[in-house]
This record gives C-alpha cells, sequence and structure tokens, in this order.
C-alpha cells in the first residue's frame, strides 16, 4: 500500500500493488450505491474483485487520495476486445477529472495492448457521464440505454398471450445453449445490439455470452425457474427465449429476451416475459428491472406494456477499430 506522501493530489496506481483490504471502504460504498440505484446486490461481484486483486490477477487502476484508494477500474481482455468491467469513484471525489483519469488509463492501456481492436463498456457507475471528455474519441460510439424496472404487485393479473400458432412454452434447460446462441445470432443481425455487444454477431459469441448470464454473477444469480424458452411444436426448433436473475433476495433482472424473426410481432416475446415475470412474483421478488437500447422503440414498447418505466438512462461504449 502506498505511503501517505500525496498530500490530497489524486494519483493513479495499478491495481496489482493493492490488497484487497486496501478497497474495503471504496467497494462498501460501491455496495450502497448500486443499491440505492438500481436495487442491485453487488456484494457477489465486489467479491470477484476481492478475489481476483488478491490473485494479482485483475488488470486496471486505482485512484489514491493520501495513499488511500478512492477509486478504481479494471477491464478484462477476451480475444480482440477489451471489456471495462467497472469504473466507479467514491462520491466524495466523484469529479469530472477523476473519473476521466481513470477512464483514459484503461483506454490507454487498452489501445497500446497488442492484438486488442476493441473496446465495450455496458454499465459503469459514472457520476459525470454526460460531462466526461471522453478518450479516443474518433474510434467511439456511444449509445444511449434505458434502465428499466417494473412492480411485481398483481403481475398474476397480466393476461396470457395470444402467441403464435403451433408455440408452446416450456423451461430453460442448458441443453438449450447451443440453439439459443444460433438463435440471438440470428436475431440480432444488423440490430442495433449487435453494435453494442459484438458476442450478439455469431452463434460462437452468443454462447459465450450465454455462459457469461448462467455462469458469472455480472448480470445477478442466473434463476432457472424464471428462465423460458419457445419452441415450435411441430418442428421442437427454439422460436424464443426469456432468461432471468436474481440480483438481491426480492429483485429480478431479466438478462436476455430473444425470439426468432418467424415469429417476431406475434406476442411470444409477451408472453415470455410474462411468464419470467410471473416467476419473479412467485418467488416472492417485489420488482422486476431490464436494460434495453432507447432507439429500440419496438421492445420499450413492449416492456411499458408489461408494466416496465425507465428509471435511469446510462450508456454503452464502444471504441472499434484504432
Amino acid at each position: 500500500m502506498a505511503a501517505a506522501t500525496d498530500f490530497g493530489i489524486p494519483r493513479l496506481i495499478e491495481l496489482r500493488h493493492l490488497r484487497s483490504d486496501d478497497l474495503n471502504h471504496l467497494l462498501e460504498e460501491e455496495i450502497v450505491a448500486w443499491k440505492e440505484s438500481l436495487d442491485w446486490d453487488f456484494y457477489a461481484s465486489a467479491g470477484l474483485v476481492r478475489r481476483f486483486i488478491d490473485m494479482q490477477a485483475l488488470n486496471g487502476y486505482s485512484l489514491l487520495v493520501n495513499g488511500h484508494p478512492v477509486g478504481y477500474s479494471y477491464y478484462v481482455c477476451e480475444d480482440r476486445k477489451g471489456l471495462i468491467g467497472d469504473l466507479y469513484v467514491m462520491k466524495q471525489f466523484a469529479n469530472v477529472e477523476n473519473e476521466s483519469r481513470l477512464l483514459n488509463a484503461i483506454i490507454d492501456s487498452l489501445t497500446k495492448t497488442p492484438m486488442i481492436h476493441r473496446v465495450e463498456s455496458q454499465l459503469m457507475m459514472l457520476r459525470n457521464a454526460g460531462r466526461l471528455p471522453l478518450p479516443q474519441w474518433r474510434y467511439l460510439r456511444v449509445f444511449n440505454r434505458n434502465f428499466m424496472e417494473a412492480s411485481l404487485d398483481g403481475v398474476e393479473q397480466l393476461p396470457a398471450g395470444k402467441a403464435a400458432r403451433f408455440t408452446i412454452f416450456d423451461n430453460w434447460t442448458e441443453r438449450r445453449q447451443d440453439e439459443a446462441g444460433s438463435l440471438i445470432a440470428t436475431a440480432y443481425q444488423g440490430h442495433v445490439d449487435s453494435d453494442i455487444n459484438d458476442q450478439y454477431r455469431s452463434p460462437s459469441g452468443a454462447r459465450r455470452f450465454l455462459n457469461n448470464i448462467v455462469q458469472y454473477p455480472g448480470c445477478g444469480n442466473f434463476f432457472q425457474p424464471a428462465s423460458f424458452v419457445a419452441l415450435d411444436s411441430e418442428t421442437g426448433r427454439l422460436t424464443g427465449i426469456s432468461l432471468s436473475s436474481l440480483v438481491s433476495a426480492d429483485v429480478g433482472h431479466v438478462t436476455q429476451i430473444c425470439v426468432s424473426k418467424a415469429v417476431r410481432g406475434s406476442g411470444v416475446g409477451y408472453e415470455l416475459l410474462r411468464r419470467s415475470m410471473v416467476a419473479l412474483a412467485q418467488h416472492q421478488c417485489k420488482k422486476a428491472s431490464l436494460t434495453v437500447t432507447a432507439s429500440n422503440l419496438e421492445a420499450i414498447e413492449l416492456y411499458e406494456r408489461t408494466g416496465f418505466r425507465k428509471v435511469r438512462d446510462f450508456a454503452a461504449y464502444v471504441w472499434d477499430g484504432f
């Protein structure tokens, strides 16, 4: 841990020079911030950060004031892409300059990493997002996203959907993962979300995305009882999925909802979402949340029809082609 010789001037240090205990106050505040802002229990994710820091296996930086961490950001590399996992600065120090220093350090490291040509960031807890001078702007695209929530009180009263003819619904099983990867890649072809997350562009990438949802707590703890598939009853072919997780003891999160182009507009998506919401309510969840790209008006209309309302907007960032 650095000695207290900074005299209040913030400076950056690589995360590998810290121990998890050094981040206690920072992570404890971030846990509270996620709960207050998003009804999200960040405890498990904070635990992963602690574990990988102690393994010296987390790439990123911490911002120090008087030798104490007041902010941090980390990234992971996957194939030719870098993913910004998190960026958080304690409220007392969360000004434009400090958030900008962390973001610039991360982007600078990734653009200098051999074979990395793309960087994605889905959800950073930035307090000054609209005022940050964004680095490497000539490679940057910014996508507006909505964080939406719905009360699950009385959700059982939502009418069952009049889904497409010859459609049956069943619970999600992992044996559907390969088929679901192909469904996602086909359904998102040419869609704005495939610009935000390039894993949607291929079956293999979509399978990695699904594996991350099921295996890791980044989107909450996967909750199979509220995850469903739609099937063509004649062919048995997968036509839609709705996957859910638990982000706190009484809040669910719809991590993915997707239907094939062949049944789009038929009510399959509505019925999948309704079933996930009812199953979450039966598990004593009081709320459900999801994220959606602001330009995806068709999806937003469906979510609003089932009771979701925007509670926060944020930006997804993509740097590509450097």
